[in-house]
């Protein structure tokens, strides 16, 4: 997309089409409305007077803190349309009933029972429209012991166990790095939001969707709490290492000549890896930087967990770790793609932003900011359809952007009506 001003594109260019959605949610649970708003849904961003607070999220625009410069909100809130609305006042209420009468689906995360405290709870806005379907992500859920804690992306790996799995076997768990427990859980919300409106589509009745953080996470533990369940053995601490059957290990962080690569080196003894691992041994020997041993080392009998010596393992990393030293990630990964090893290039944010792969398939979005007088790039949309584009019709909205537009285009309120509700801290 050429770096200019996004267009509005006819709704009957999207995959959602003419369906509304209202989202409340705050900070990275707000990937829900982004992802249905990059599949098309008028999704209208409702925050209070003055802005939501995840506009105070960093990173900023150019390190300069400002509620207008977010680049957390950037990321999460294009797609979206934005009015500012007080819940908590009696106007406030009856004008967000107006537009629930008319909406889809409504996405919020505010702690158990505010959203009903304030009487716009599920069952009441399902008795103005019948077909709404409402989405709570919470830390923990609706119900239940903790259904009351406070939580954040620290307490949620915690309590889903992928901490104590995260982090070297010698220290204590490490947090997982780039928060994004609230990420899981809003993408857990849409894909609810989808079934639902699927099943809306039969039935005529909407629902009520209760989305945990805690149980989004543990989801994707893959197999940790399995490993439990079914073999009581509790998997440990492995560092840069990722170990899985038959006993290959999987190396996530090794240094080379500008980064590092991630590479199997450990076969298990299994023919298929140590095959590999011979392929890999040639080429070290071919360079001149293979000794005798290394030369002639027995991979399919000598080096698997059952075999092998934390001294030989140690042997074995030192030689390839002094290999792989002299070459760039990019030499390593095209010879490993001919010689058919198990090596590829542990991308940095530049190497994503300028990888020919993802330019190849118009992946970066460039989306002007008059406001910023700059343009910015974006991650592309996550699905390419064959039916309709997915894109970024809109850039993400100022505080209260489209409050005329809605109140006054389709709510049908004055512009007298707007002043004295701004004045009197509605909107």
């Amino acid at each position: 997309m050429p770096p200019e001003e996004v267009k509005e594109q006819a709704a009957s260019e999207t995959l959602l089409d003419n369906y509304r959605v209202l989202d409340l949610t705050e900070g990275f649970c707000q990937i829900a409305g982004k992802l249905l708003g990059d599949l098309g849904a008028d999704v209208i961003k409702v925050e209070p007077p003055g802005g939501s607070p995840s506009r105070d999220i960093g990173p900023f625009y150019k390190d300069i803190p400002h509620r207008e410069r977010s680049l957390s909100w950037f990321a999460y809130n294009v797609n979206k349309r934005s009015m500012t609305l007080n819940l908590e006042t009696a106007t406030g209420k009856k004008l967000f009933c107006r537009l629930a009468e008319r909406a889809d689906v409504v996405l919020e995360s505010f702690p158990p029972g505010y959203v009903p405290g304030l009487g716009l709870g599920y069952e009441k806005l399902s008795q103005i429209n019948r077909g709404l379907i409402m989405v709570s992500i919470t830390p923990f859920g609706q119900d239940g012991a903790k259904a009351h804690y406070k939580g954040s992306d620290l307490t949620s790996w915690a309590s889903g166990g992928a901490l104590y799995v995260a982090g070297v076997p010698e220290c204590p768990p490490v947090w997982v790095s780039f928060p994004q427990a609230s990420l899981h859980a809003g993408i857990d919300a849409v894909t609810g939001a989808l079934i639902a409106l699927n099943e809306r589509s039969f039935s005529g009745e909407g629902q009520y969707i209760d989305v945990s953080t805690q149980e989004a996470v543990i989801a994707v533990d893959q197999f940790v709490p399995q490993m439990w369940d079914m073999a009581r053995y509790i998997p440990k601490r492995t560092g840069a290492a990722y170990s899985f059957p038959p006993g290959t290990i999987m190396r996530m962080g090794l240094p080379c000549k500008d980064g590092h690569v991630a590479a199997i080196l450990f076969g298990g003894g299994g023919l298929a890896f140590s095959q590999g691992m011979q392929r890999l041994a040639n080429w070290i020997d071919e360079e001149g930087m293979a000794p005798e041993w290394f030369r002639n080392f027995d991979w399919v009998n000598d080096y698997s967990l059952g075999g092998a010596s934390q001294e030989t393992v140690n042997r074995v990393e030192r030689v390839i770790g002094d290999f792989l030293k002299t070459k760039t990630k990019a030499e390593l990964f095209a010879e490993a793609l001919k010689r058919d090893i198990l090596i590829a290039p542990v991308n940095d944010p530049k190497d994503v932003l300028e990888y020919e792969h993802l330019q190849v398939r118009d992946y970066w979005t460039k989306i002007l900011h008059p406001e910023l007088d700059d343009t910015l790039t974006y991650c592309g949309p996550f699905v390419k359809s064959s039916v309709a584009p997915v894109t970024i019709r809109r850039r993400p909205p100022l505080v209260g952007e489209h409050n005329r537009e809605i109140y006054e285009g389709e709510l049908g309120l004055t512009t007298g009506e707007l002043i004295s509700l701004k004045a009197a801290g509605v909107i």
